[in-house]
């Protein structure tokens, strides 16, 4: 139970990790964030790849892997959209012309 836990968040991590390096431009989240991202990400692919059929195979679950990736690069992409739209700038103040 222990490790399933631990091999979860390390898996997660690194499929985080990968989201963010193939996903293009800065993303403003921080690797808590991203590690969150990849944990949810690794967790659904595997159920959806067993879902599929192909998450159990004789040797690496490629099309497993590519489907969690996938999701975490589409998740990290979300919520750094959600989090740049809840910063907000504001707009710099007008010159006062007299």
């Amino acid at each position: 139970m222990l490790g399933t836990i631990l091999w979860g968040i390390i898996g997660g991590a690194i499929i985080g990790i990968l989201a963010r390096l193939l996903l293009p431009g800065r993303q403003n989240i921080s690797m808590l964030m991203t590690v969150i991202v990849g944990i949810l990400a690794a967790t659904l692919g595997g159920l959806l790849a067993d879902w599929l059929g192909v998450g159990e195979t004789a040797g690496i679950d490629w099309w497993r892997h590519i489907i969690q990736i996938a999701l975490a690069v589409l998740g990290v992409w979300l919520v750094a959209r959600m989090s740049s739209g809840r910063r907000g700038t504001t707009p710099p103040a007008r010159p006062v012309t007299r």
